[in-house]
């Protein structure tokens, strides 16, 4: 069964075909995306000219762990996304998956396209023995959810008794590592922990992401993915990145976070949740504002299954700023 696709943030060449203007006049603010990047790393010739050899992914792969304090060497991959779509190959036919939700539309729809049952649940005391498999993301996209360390390595035991498999996407943990549960992974067990590596770092468009856990689970993904599934320039970047301070660049973030609040608070806007890189925005007519702003060429992320929300990303700078808060007036 094929399920509908999923409208994400990041439509801008669509939304400018329907109200006008060029694309990269618009001002995005629909994706949780950094949007003040560092500045990109000189990529040698031989990068782009070879197949990515072994040196350079466990050079990538070495930052990564050391970055992220795995106690495992993580693994990398062409964005999380593309192991979204390997997790169904881990859930016998006939058994079910447990979803904390709402959250990242994409697991429900990985599921289901293999004809699994998923059951949505929205707290913990909905998982039962009998799920194959549990996804947690945390912090939550879109609502912030945060699980304590505490309860998550709480619940990873009990689901270690019932043969459950227990999948942690981070994607936005990079911005407060404190909440990361990578701790509890060894190279025998552990959850399965997906982190993004373009949401931080603001590089959505070099596709990559590390899967943290037991090496058993990694090395089945990592066949499942086959020979080179992560570019060279992808990984030369990771591997220079990883190495800098990544305090400033969450001390830019939080400037940024900042700001949208103020600029949204002035509005007589409720934030209803977020993370550091979004805001969430719970609006009676929340249809009607998106058309607003679309139609002064700013976009923000709406929700299908939930008709009050908007996600509002980070502005670049204060001029982003000024032009959201007078769409907003």
């Amino acid at each position: 069964m094929t399920a509908a696709p999923i409208v994400h943030g990041g439509g801008v060449a669509a939304a400018a075909a329907v109200y006008g203007g060029a694309p990269e006049t618009w001002l995005d603010l629909s994706t949780g995306l950094n949007p003040c990047p560092p500045s990109l790393p000189d990529i040698p010739h031989h990068v782009w000219h070879r197949l990515p050899d072994a040196d350079l992914l466990d050079q990538a792969q070495t930052r990564a762990r050391g970055y992220y304090q795995s106690p495992v060497q993580p693994l990398a991959v062409p964005g999380t996304q593309a192991v979204i779509q390997l997790l169904p190959r881990f859930v016998p036919k006939g058994q079910r998956v447990a979803i904390l939700g709402p959250t990242y539309g994409e697991y429900e729809r990985s599921f289901t396209a293999y004809d699994l049952d998923v059951d949505v649940i929205d707290t913990l005391d909905g998982i039962r023995a009998d799920h194959a498999m549990v996804v947690l993301v945390n912090p939550n996209n879109p609502t912030g959810r945060l699980i304590p360390i505490a309860d998550v390595a709480a619940l990873y035991k009990k689901l270690s008794g019932w043969n459950t498999k227990l999948v942690i996407d981070e994607a936005f943990a990079d911005t407060m590592p404190d909440v990361s549960s990578v701790q509890i992974v060894t190279r025998e067990s552990g959850p399965l922990i997906l982190r993004s590596f373009g949401k931080f770092f603001g590089l959505a468009g070099v596709r990559l992401g590390f899967a943290i856990g037991p090496d058993a689970l990694l090395h089945t993904i990592n066949d499942w993915l086959g020979p080179w599934a992560v570019s060279g320039p992808a990984l030369h970047c990771a591997a220079a990145l990883m190495s800098q301070n990544a305090a400033a660049i969450r001390t830019v973030i939080d400037e940024r976070r900042a700001a949208l609040e103020n600029t949204l608070a002035h509005a007589g806007l409720h934030i209803a949740g977020g993370t550091p890189l979004f805001a969430l925005v719970d609006h009676s007519d929340a249809n009607a504002l998106h058309d607003h702003l679309c139609r002064r060429h700013i976009l923000v992320r709406k929700f299908d299954y939930a008709p009050r929300w908007l996600r509002f990303g980070l502005p670049p700078n204060s001029q982003a700023d000024q032009r959201l808060a007078e769409a907003l007036a």
